[in-house]
């Protein structure tokens, strides 16, 4: 659901829409109204729990050592083969998260090729809806290329079953992230606004654009093999910082760590920068993360009376947070009912009368904002030698926590022994700063080698991490496998990831 969207059609009329992939481009494209509805269309599909909405942690949380599971049975035991690193091609979660990349990735191609097949009254507008569709493109191929490595590249709208066979190939992960900045360096062109204002939360902007667009090239810096991994890096700080610089407060410190989640602060929040946008009470397009999330015998998420044991955060995590941090007070607490015994992810909260016992929430997902741009910020002056400047900003975040600054925390020698370098401090804080926010996995990816991942993941205390087993963990796992229906299609070019 796209926030802006409220004042120009009713929400009945926009979440119902027909989908567009049904029909020809041109069948349905007519005039710029309908380049709207379709552009609408990409973003609706973000919401999918199967791609970036909020029940998406299944993919990257509980992949990660932030969450688990302490159930191996339901739905025939496929969600905790992610956790357990026992996934299988055949399995359907998986089969479903891959549809669901392609079904945002076809919409934004089919509202790029209607952008360019009907006339608009300004340029303006049309650069506008080519920046959104581009940029959503660009955002779903970047959770592909990380989750698959090698994966087909479409940047047409496809219609006929030969285009969809010609295209049935998987393309070096260089090339994809080659489309990747292409898209977003041209997205930029669009006259967006740098924050969205309040009617526009939900979608894109130009801080948004350039964050991600750092990120990528931070990734790229990070885990690609290439003779300019120097670019990489300079750009990465080129963007990110162009990002930093379009917020609208001046030091992090200025938005207590509650705002960012406080359900009715979520549009005016300056730290958040894109976000998926639920309704609060509303039956089918509200936020159901809060009540998800609580455990029987609670009543912190919300009104709901839960009977279940919530969602499980691995007790490795909760250890990870420092003595007097206000982040694990926010984000986690022990659940004591029998149901569940364990502790639970806090973090989003709805307990207002408009949610009602039905937990219907308003919590909108966050999919960016600025203490990940300012962390990553630190990361870039750290591997560019910048010491000073990266501790700053790292200082900024844990300022802003009230915790103590990195330098005062070298006389501490618990922390001096679990984070003895400046790139274990940064992961750390990007931990409990952003913990169920689906950046995990990711960080640990981008911080570590296949194989020193390995040996961190090993590392760890199995009691520490639920029922999953630690050592399945190994150099295959950095890859999902290719789902098996899709290897059918094709399997020379549709090869499968090693070691599935």
């Amino acid at each position: 659901m796209i926030g802006v969207l409220l004042i120009s059609f009713s929400c009945e009329d926009f979440l119902n829409q027909e989908n567009p992939n049904k029909t020809s481009v041109e069948a349905y494209f007519k005039n710029e109204n309908d380049v709207v509805r379709a552009v609408n269309g990409a973003y609706l599909a973000l919401r999918s729990g199967y791609l970036l909405g909020e029940t998406s942690t299944t993919y990257t949380e509980e992949r990660s050592d932030n969450m688990g599971r302490l159930d191996n049975q339901s739905s025939s035991g496929e969600p905790f083969q992610f956790t357990d690193f026992s996934l299988l091609p055949s399995n359907t979660y998986l089969k479903r998260h891959w549809d669901d990349h392609f079904e945002a990735i076809s919409r934004a191609n089919f509202a790029l090729a209607g952008i360019e097949s009907v006339v608009f009254e300004s340029p303006e507008a049309k650069a506008i809806h080519k920046s959104e569709a581009l940029f959503i493109r660009a955002l779903v191929y970047f959770h592909m290329v990380r989750k698959w490595g090698d994966v087909p590249l479409v940047t047409t709208y496809l219609q006929t079953t030969d285009e969809i066979a010609a295209h049935t190939f998987r393309e070096k992960k260089e090339v994809v992230y080659e489309q990747i900045t292409k898209d977003l360096t041209e997205a930029l062109n669009g006259n967006l606004p740098d924050i969205q204002p309040v009617s526009g939360k939900g979608r894109t902007c130009k801080a948004a654009i350039n964050g991600l667009l750092g990120q990528v090239y931070l990734t790229m810096y990070t885990t690609l093999e290439s003779e300019n991994k120097a670019s990489y890096l300079s750009k990465a700080k080129q963007y990110l910082s162009a990002s930093y610089g379009m917020r609208k407060f001046n030091d992090l410190s200025e938005i207590p760590y509650s705002d960012v989640f406080n359900v009715d602060k979520k549009s005016t929040c300056p730290e958040i920068i894109f976000q998926i946008v639920y309704i609060q009470g509303d039956k089918n397009y509200s936020s159901a993360v809060a009540r998800n999330n609580q455990a029987k015998g609670e009543t912190i998420n919300s009104q709901y009376k839960s009977s279940g044991s919530g969602n499980f955060v691995n007790p490795d995590l909760v250890k990870e947070y420092e003595e007097n941090d206000p982040r694990k007070d926010w984000s986690v607490k022990y659940a004591t009912n029998p149901v569940a015994r364990n502790y639970i992810i806090t973090k989003y909260r709805d307990t207002s009368d408009a949610a009602g016992k039905l937990g219907y929430g308003g919590n909108d997902w966050i999919l960016m904002r600025y203490a990940d741009i300012i962390l990553m910020l630190a990361e870039v002056e750290m591997y560019s030698g910048n010491t000073e400047k990266a501790i700053e900003y790292l200082n900024q975040v844990r300022n802003r926590a009230g915790v103590p600054t990195y330098e005062t925390m070298q006389g501490n020698s618990d922390y001096k022994s679990k984070y003895p370098t400046l790139k274990l401090a940064i992961l750390h804080e990007r931990r409990v700063e952003l913990a169920f926010e689906n950046h995990r996995w990711y960080d640990l990816l981008r911080f570590f080698t296949p194989n020193e991942l390995v040996t961190y993941m090993h590392a760890k205390n199995q009691n520490d991490y639920g029922i999953s087993n630690l050592q399945n963990f190994g150099i295959k796992d950095i890859y999902y496998p290719i789902p098996f229906d899709e290897v059918k299609l094709n399997p020379e070019k549709m090869y499968q990831n090693t070691g599935y």
